[in-house]
């Protein structure tokens, strides 16, 4: 369990307001064969909101996905929508009407960008005139509208997926589903796609579940992050509350926490708790009771590498620590600084940072990093 958590405002949300759920699952439970893929007890998606589904491959990001899509026939359990429980025997093109769902490979038919785009809405029976100017509208936001002529199968794979999303966006949903949309995109034209669907987004108000396995997408978009780990919710809550107090080791491992130090709580003083690791001592801003045993989470990033002076500077940080260099690990613009402090520590500077303080291995640096960068996971 977390240790000194805390909650803070929901991102998104007027303070003191409330937003009724549109979507409520319960016991959903989903089988493959003798295999249980997905095991959700609970689960609410809100009104307005944008719920960021993250976690490994493998999780059931996608099952969970296409559950609430409506399209797996064999889980049991109970989902509502708008306030209504889909019983089985109900009409469930019905209620897949209300939805959009957007998967990781474009399904595009074998015709121009315009009547891709049209397509879900003259299914749906809206009048001809209305459908051609909704296709507009959406293929102008989602910057496809010079395509409009061109055949689906002549598009590159981000243009392919911008008509996706226009077609999605048209339909004007409740609630949209996105199965990692991304994903197989190449790194610059993802990055230029994802400005274009996060403005997007956050203009329409739309209803979201969106899955992915990318840290930085969730923190972006979601309203609230929900972390699936082996078919089940790890732990749901506001981005800045899962990023920074996750709920289990497996779950900080995911989100970047990738320094893991079991210790032991040595002293505890007015929420400032000191952490003996492995010979070493640290301080943390945690209510955790002396004689715990604990793991000690930090992030690579929260972790300051420094030369070793005469005399040690002072800066904010709390703890300070003489480290040896045993590997650089170049990362683009970026370097993997792995350090013996009596417990193997990673950091994480830039690449012209470790060239200006002419880092190599076996050198003996400072490292520093702040008693609120550590969150304390009770083992």
């Amino acid at each position: 369990m977390a240790i000194g958590s805390a909650s803070t405002e929901r991102r998104g949300f007027a303070e003191g307001s409330e937003r009724r759920p549109l979507v409520r699952v319960s016991d959903l439970i989903v089988r493959r064969g003798e295999a249980l893929v997905l095991d959700i007890p609970a689960l609410e998606v809100l009104q307005g909101e944008v719920l960021a589904v993250i976690g490994p491959n493998g999780a059931g990001k996608s099952t969970l996905l296409h559950a609430l899509a409506l399209l797996l026939p064999g889980y049991s359990g109970a989902i509502s929508f708008g306030g209504r429980t889909i019983g089985k025997g109900d009409d469930l093109v019905k209620f897949r009407r209300r939805m959009a769902m957007v998967f990781q490979e474009p399904l595009l038919l074998d015709c121009p960008v315009r009547e891709n785009v049209a397509s879900g809405l003259r299914l749906r029976g809206v009048p001809k005139r209305e459908s051609e100017g909704r296709a507009s509208t959406w293929m102008k936001r989602f910057g496809v509208e010079v395509l409009a002529n061109r055949p689906a199968r002549q598009l590159s794979g981000g243009e392919a997926q911008r008509v996706s999303l226009a077609r999605a966006f048209a339909l004007e949903p409740e609630l949209l589903l996105l199965d990692e949309p991304f994903s197989a995109l190449d790194a610059p034209t993802r990055a230029a796609l994802f400005e274009d669907f996060e403005r997007v987004l956050r203009g329409s108000g739309i209803t979201t579940v969106f899955a992915t396995h990318d840290r930085t997408e969730a923190m972006r978009l979601g309203d609230r992050v929900a972390v699936v780990m082996n078919g089940q919710i790890a732990q749901i809550g506001e981005p800045e509350e899962v990023f920074s107090t996750p709920a289990s080791e497996q779950v900080a491992a995911f989100v970047g926490m990738e320094n893991l130090i079991p210790g032991l709580v040595a002293e505890q003083q007015e929420g400032l708790a000191l952490v003996t690791l492995r010979g070493a001592a640290i301080e943390v801003v945690s209510d955790a009771s002396v004689g715990q045993r604990v793991l000690a989470c930090l992030r690579p990033e929260d972790v300051v590498v420094a030369p070793v002076p005469a005399d040690l500077p002072s800066n904010s940080a709390r703890n300070k620590l003489r480290a040896r260099i045993s590997r650089i690990t170049p990362l683009g613009s970026q370097s993997r600084i792995s350090l013996d402090c009596g417990f193997p520590l990673e950091a994480l500077i830039t690449r012209r940072s470790t060239e200006e303080l002419a880092l190599v291995v076996g050198l003996e640096v400072l490292v520093s990093f702040k008693a609120t960068a550590v969150h304390l996971l009770s083992r």
